[in-house]
């Protein structure tokens, strides 16, 4: 049975940090668990599988020795993809949060986000000489949202490069490169910061699994993360190359763990006592579901199926304990979301015994 526990809630002194975690939890229903996290019930994931559909899905999970732990696999065929039989120049599969999301998984001006994330890049891997995209922000809205706002890519060379690249218009720079072959073949840990607005900052750090190494790092503490006319800004994740060379490409997998976005904002220090999370009995559940330590901003309760469509939905009120019906829902896995504004919190939840 697949286990997941999609969103968590981390406290700080003096700070609120809302988490939202996307983890591999084994085989099966791969799509279904990244869609319940970056937006339940639509589709945040953009493949290749409508032009290579004898190959399946082109994101699954696997165990990873190095991490003891399951991983994301994202597949890339050479000859056989393309971008979502849409564009024939290029090919993509990456996951992102976008206008369905939920609201905390968008950068808005003035937010701070903290993006965090592992990947590796396997051994012999190759890049395009125009590009290889593993990491985008992009901004949406206005005139210049088909440029994304920062990218890491990959670029072959003399020697092989990674690149972080930034536009504040249409046009984008490398602001900082490194060889890319110490960053092949081991785990990477990425933490991306970034105050969204026309005088923002952004920090990013790449460091070694293995021996906690910093291998890549860039800090900007007054640049221009804001474009006119944008609505928010959204991460991507996955691989998204040119085909203007395919001889230099192969068949290529990468692999992705442990994705979180993080908003950051002040809270008052009574507001801390009521954050530390809510308490669910008992689960498994089988007809009544207990909520307690429901915090004072929770407004609505919602349960989702493990492939993002809503069954069960009911206002709360300040009741110290929570009742939940749940005799009408099948046996199996569920995400219990709670929120309320700029809050959330989310528990796994299974119904058994039926």
């Amino acid at each position: 049975m697949k286990l997941l526990i999609s969103l968590s809630l981390v406290m700080l002194p003096l700070f609120g940090q809302a988490q939202v975690v996307l983890n591999a939890y084994g085989p099966g229903d791969t799509y279904a668990l990244i869609t319940s996290v970056l937006a339940p019930g639509y589709n945040p994931i953009e493949t290749p599988d409508c032009s290579h559909t004898s190959f399946g899905d082109h994101i699954d999970e696997v165990f990873d020795n190095n991490l003891n732990s399951y991983v994301f696999r994202f597949h890339i065929h050479a000859n056989e993809d393309n971008d979502r039989c849409i564009n024939y120049d290029r090919q993509r599969n990456e996951i992102k949060t976008y206008d369905q999301s939920p609201d905390n998984l968008l950068g808005v001006e003035g937010e701070t986000v903290i993006y965090k994330w592992k990947f590796k890049l396997e051994q012999g891997f190759q890049s395009s000489s125009s590009f290889t995209h593993i990491h985008q922000l992009k901004s949406v809205g206005g005139s210049l949202e088909s440029m994304p706002m920062y990218t890491l890519t990959t670029r072959k060379g003399n020697p092989d490069q990674l690149e972080l690249r930034y536009a504040e218009t249409n046009s984008q720079t490398t602001v900082k490169k490194t060889a890319l072959s110490p960053l092949v073949g081991t785990w990477l840990e990425v933490t991306e910061t970034i105050k969204y607005g026309t005088a923002g900052t952004y920090d990013i750090i790449i460091k070694k699994v293995s021996d906690n190494s910093t291998l890549f790092s860039y800090t900007n503490n007054n640049i221009n993360n804001w474009r006119p006319g944008a609505t928010f800004v959204r991460p991507k994740w996955g691989i998204y190359r040119s085909l203007n060379s395919v001889a230099d490409l192969r068949d290529e997998t990468l692999l992705y763990a442990n994705f979180s976005i993080e908003e950051t904002s002040t809270l008052s220090t009574t507001d801390i006592a009521s954050e530390n999370g809510f308490i669910i009995y008992p689960n498994p559940v089988n007809d009544t579901l207990f909520l307690k330590q429901i915090s004072p901003k929770a407004q609505t309760l919602q349960v989702f199926s493990m492939d993002g469509k809503k069954v069960l939905e009911q206002s709360l009120n300040t009741a110290s304990e929570i009742k939940l019906d749940v005799s009408t829902l099948s046996n199996g896995n569920y995400i219990l979301k709670i929120q309320g504004e700029n809050w959330n919190q989310s528990k796994l939840i299974t119904i058994s015994n039926k």
